[in-house]
C-alpha cells in the first residue's frame, strides 16, 4: 500500500506540473477580475487533475462492483458539472440539485450507513423505517436522509473553504490521513484505508502547487470532489462521521455558523460572500499561510485525538471544538480590521 500511495503522489504531482503548461494553451485560466483581484491569471480549474488521478488509481486497484460503480458515476457527474460551473457559473439551484443527485446515486448503489453511535449511550438506528421499491429493493429511509444531508454539508463546506488557495488541499490531506489511519489500524478495513490514503496522496500533491502563493486554482471541481469523498468515506461502514467532524471541525462549524447567520439576515445560504472565518482573519492582517496553518494544525490535533478516544471522549472533544470556534469568532470580530500587506492572495470564492 505504501508503494501504491507513493506512486499516486508522484503521478499526480507530474500531472499537476504538466497542467501548469497545458492549461494556458487550452485557455483554462481563472478570472481574477471577477473578484477585483489584480494579478496574473492562473491555471483553473486544476481540480479536474485530482479527479482524473483518483479515477485512474481507483479503477486500476479496486474490484469494481455496484457500490464502486455508483461512486465513479457520482464523481464523474459532479466533476463534469463543476468543471463547466468553474468556466461559466451556474445557478446555485442547479449546483445543489447535482450535489443531491450524486448523494442519491451513491446511496442507492450501496454506500449506506445504518447506525450512528449516540454520544449519550447506545446507538441511533437509521434502518428502522424501510421503504421497498420493486426496481431497487429495500431502502432505509432515515439512512437516505442522513446520507443526503451529510454529503450536501461536506461538499459545500469544503467548497466554501476554498476562499484561500491551498486551504482545501491541506485540510483534505489531513482528513484523508485521519480516516485512513482509523480504517486501517483501528477497524481493519483495508479497502477503505487504501482509498483514503490514495486520496491523501492526491490532495497532498496539490499542496506543492496551490499553497500560497499558489501557481494554480483547483476550483469547485477540486473542492467539491474532496468534499464528496470526505463525506463518503465518513459513512463507509459507519462510525467515521465523528472523525471527519473533528478533523475538519473548524471549516464544518464555520459553514454551520455562516448558514445560520445568512438565514437570520434573510439571505440565501448558498450565495457567495466574504463572511467566513478565513475572510475575517485575512481582514485582520493574517496571511493566507497563517490561516492555513491554523486550520490544518487544529485539524491534525483534533483528528489524531479522535483516533484514540471513545464515543464519549469524541463528544467532549466536539464541545471543546465548538467553544474554540466561538472564541475565534469573538476574537476576530473584536479586532480592528488591518489589511495584510503581502502580495495579493490568489483567493477563490
Amino acid at each position: 500500500m505504501v508503494t501504491q500511495v507513493a506512486i499516486v503522489f508522484l503521478a499526480t504531482a507530474v500531472m499537476y506540473a504538466v497542467s501548469l503548461r497545458l492549461f494556458p494553451i487550452l485557455g483554462l485560466m481563472d478570472f481574477p477580475e471577477r473578484y477585483g483581484l489584480k494579478r496574473a491569471r492562473l491555471p483553473y480549474p486544476a481540480g479536474i487533475v485530482a479527479i482524473i488521478a483518483f479515477l485512474g488509481a481507483f479503477i486500476l486497484t479496486t474490484d469494481i462492483g455496484r457500490k464502486e460503480i455508483g461512486l465513479i458515476a457520482a464523481v464523474v457527474l459532479l466533476g463534469t458539472v463543476c468543471f463547466f460551473d468553474d468556466r461559466t457559473p451556474l445557478p446555485s439551484s442547479v449546483r445543489l440539485t447535482i450535489q443531491a443527485l450524486c448523494a442519491v446515486i451513491v446511496f442507492l448503489t450501496g454506500s449506506q450507513i445504518y447506525t450512528i453511535t449516540n454520544p449519550l449511550g447506545g446507538i441511533i438506528k437509521l434502518d428502522s423505517i424501510i421503504l421497498t421499491v420493486q426496481a431497487i429493493g429495500p431502502i432505509p429511509v432515515l439512512s437516505g436522509v442522513f446520507t443526503l444531508v451529510w454529503l450536501l454539508f461536506t461538499i459545500n463546506a469544503l467548497n466554501w473553504l476554498d476562499g484561500i488557495t491551498g486551504q482545501v488541499s491541506a485540510l483534505s490531506t489531513v482528513g484523508f490521513l485521519m480516516l485512513g489511519c482509523l480504517a486501517y489500524f483501528r477497524n481493519g478495513e483495508i479497502q477503505t484505508a487504501q482509498i483514503a490514503f490514495t486520496l491523501s496522496a492526491i490532495a497532498g500533491a496539490g499542496i506543492l502547487f496551490d499553497f500560497p502563493p499558489g501557481k494554480m486554482l483547483i476550483g469547485d471541481a477540486g473542492s467539491m470532489f474532496f468534499g464528496l469523498m470526505l463525506g463518503l468515506l465518513g459513512i463507509f461502514s459507519g462510525g467515521k462521521v465523528a472523525t471527519v467532524f473533528l478533523a475538519l471541525g473548524i471549516p464544518l462549524l464555520d459553514a454551520v455558523f455562516v448558514i445560520i447567520r445568512r438565514i437570520s439576515q434573510g439571505k440565501s445560504p448558498f450565495r457567495g460572500g466574504r463572511d467566513h472565518l478565513h475572510h475575517l482573519l485575512l481582514a485582520r492582517g493574517w496571511s493566507p499561510r497563517q490561516v492555513i496553518l491554523l486550520m490544518t494544525g487544529a485539524g491534525t490535533a483534533f483528528g489524531v485525538a479522535a483516533l484514540f478516544l471513545s464515543t464519549g471522549g469524541k463528544a467532549a472533544l466536539g464541545i471543546v471544538l465548538i467553544l474554540l470556534m466561538l472564541l475565534l469568532y469573538i476574537q476576530t470580530r473584536n479586532l480592528k480590521p488591518r489589511p495584510w500587506r503581502g502580495p495579493p492572495p490568489a483567493t477563490e470564492t
